[in-house]
C-alpha cells in the first residue's frame, strides 16, 4: 500500500467467491466492503467468479467432501452474482473475471504442472485435511486440487493483494506460494472475520438458513436483523456497520447503562436495509414490524384461491404455500405457530368452510386464502 501510494500504481486487488449458492448475503458483505474502500482508494478491483472452482468445491472447514455442483447450477448462480456485487462495488470500476478463463485451457497437461508445484505433506498440514485424515475421514483427490487452483487464479491476473475470510487463510497464501514459483512478486493477503448467522453459532450460511440475501425485501430484511440475540448484535455493528468505532462504543455504553437494546438493533437494522434499498424502505419496514409484533397484518400480503371446502387445516397451509408439506403444518401448529384470522389454531383436525380467512404462519408468513 505504501509503495502504491508513493509510486502512484494503483494495486490489483482480488476477490474470489464461488457461485455455490445463487445469493449473496450480508455475510459476504464484509470482504466486499472492504473491496469498496479500496476502489474508492483508487485501486483495481476484480471481482472473480468461481465458475471452475466451484466444480471441485471448496474443502474449507469441511468435515466432509462437497458435492461439486453441475455446469447448469453452477451457470445459473453465476449469472445474479455480479448484479447483487454491484449493490456493494463500484460497477463502472470493477473488473468482472471467471476463472474458467484460463482454468479449462490449462488441460490435463497443466493441470500435472501446476500439482508438481506443491507436496502432499504441505497439503495436509491444512487443519481440515489433517482433521480429517486423523479421523479415518475420506479426502478425495479432487479436493487438493481446489486450493491449487485459487492459487492460480493469483498467478493468471497477477494479483498484488487478495481478500477473503479467515477460513481462507490456507488457500490464500497458496496463492503466494504459486506466484512465487512462476517468478512473480507474491500477492499480500487481508482475511476478514466470518460473520456469524441469525443463529449466532453458525457462519452465516445459505445451506445453514441462517442468512440475510441482499436482495431480500425490505421487511424480511429488516425482521431478521431484529432476530438476533442481544449480544450478536454488537459482532454485526462491528462487521456490518459503517458507524464509527467509538459511536458504535457510545451506544454500547448506552446500553448498559439501562437504555433499551431494542433500540440499538432497530438502528442496525435500519442502517442495513437502507444500504440495499432506500431510508424511505427502511422506515416502512420498521414500521410493518412494529405491526406484525402488536398482532396487526401487514397491508401487501399475498392472495391465495383454493378449492375443496371445508379444507384440512393442514391441508390448506400447504396448498397456500405457508408450509412445505402437511407434516410441517402440523408440526407448526402443534408449536402454537398457526393463527386464522389472528386466533391461534391448536387442532389440527381443524377443517375451514367456504369463506375468505387471514392465515399467519409464525411472525412474517402471511396469506389471505379465499377458499371455496
Amino acid at each position: 500500500m505504501a509503495r502504491s501510494a508513493s509510486t502512484g500504481v494503483p494495486l490489483r486487488i482480488k476477490l474470489g467467491l464461488d457461485p455455490t449458492a445463487p445469493d449473496i448475503h450480508v455475510g459476504h458483505t464484509v470482504v466486499l466492503n472492504k473491496m469498496r474502500q479500496l476502489q474508492d482508494l483508487g485501486h483495481t478491483v476484480i471481482f472473480l467468479i468461481g465458475d471452475f472452482t466451484s466444480m471441485i468445491g471448496d474443502p474449507s472447514g469441511r468435515n466432509t467432501t462437497r458435492p461439486p455442483l453441475t455446469a447448469e447450477q453452477i451457470k445459473a448462480n453465476a449469472e445474479t452474482y455480479y448484479r447483487q456485487a454491484s449493490l456493494v462495488l463500484d460497477p463502472a470500476r470493477t473488473e468482472i473475471r471467471y476463472n474458467s478463463e484460463w482454468s479449462d485451457p490449462l488441460g490435463a497437461r497443466g493441470m500435472i504442472e501446476l500439482a508438481a508445484r506443491y507436496t502432499v505433506a504441505r497439503m495436509m498440514e491444512r487443519d481440515d485435511f489433517h482433521k480429517r485424515f486423523t479421523e479415518g475421514r475420506p479426502i478425495s483427490i479432487h479436493e487438493f486440487l481446489y486450493p491449487l487452483m485459487q492459487g492460480y487464479d493469483s498467478v493468471a491476473l497477477r494479483s498484488d493483494l487478495e481478500l477473503g475470510g479467515t477460513d481462507q487463510k490456507f488457500n490464500l497464501l497458496m496463492g503466494r506460494h504459486l506466484q512465487q514459483e512462476y517468478g512473480q512478486e507474491p500477492q499480500c493477503i487481508l482475511t476478514m472475520p466470518l460473520l456469524e448467522g441469525l443463529d449466532g453459532v453458525e457462519k452465516m450460511s445459505k445451506s445453514k438458513n441462517n442468512y440475510i440475501g441482499i436482495s431480500e425485501d425490505p421487511n424480511t430484511m429488516f425482521a431478521k436483523v431484529m432476530s438476533i440475540s442481544d449480544t450478536l448484535m454488537w459482532r454485526w455493528y462491528l462487521l456490518l456497520s459503517f458507524r464509527s468505532e467509538a459511536e458504535i462504543a457510545a451506544l454500547k455504553q448506552e446500553v448498559d447503562a439501562g437504555r433499551n437494546p431494542r433500540d440499538a438493533k432497530v438502528l442496525l437494522a435500519k442502517e442495513i436495509t437502507a444500504r440495499f434499498h432506500s431510508a424511505a424502505a427502511a422506515d416502512a419496514a420498521e414500521q410493518d414490524f412494529v405491526n406484525r409484533s402488536k398482532g396487526g397484518v401487514p397491508d401487501d400480503i399475498p392472495e391465495v384461491s383454493l378449492a375443496g371446502a371445508p379444507l384440512g387445516i393442514a391441508a390448506l397451509l400447504k396448498q397456500a404455500g405457508l408450509a412445505p408439506s402437511s407434516s410441517e403444518a402440523n408440526r407448526l401448529i402443534e408449536g402454537g405457530g398457526v393463527r386464522v384470522d389472528g386466533s391461534v389454531v391448536s387442532d389440527k383436525g381443524l377443517r375451514l368452510g367456504a369463506g375468505t380467512y387471514v392465515v399467519q404462519v409464525g411472525k412474517r408468513k402471511f396469506a389471505r386464502v379465499a377458499l371455496a
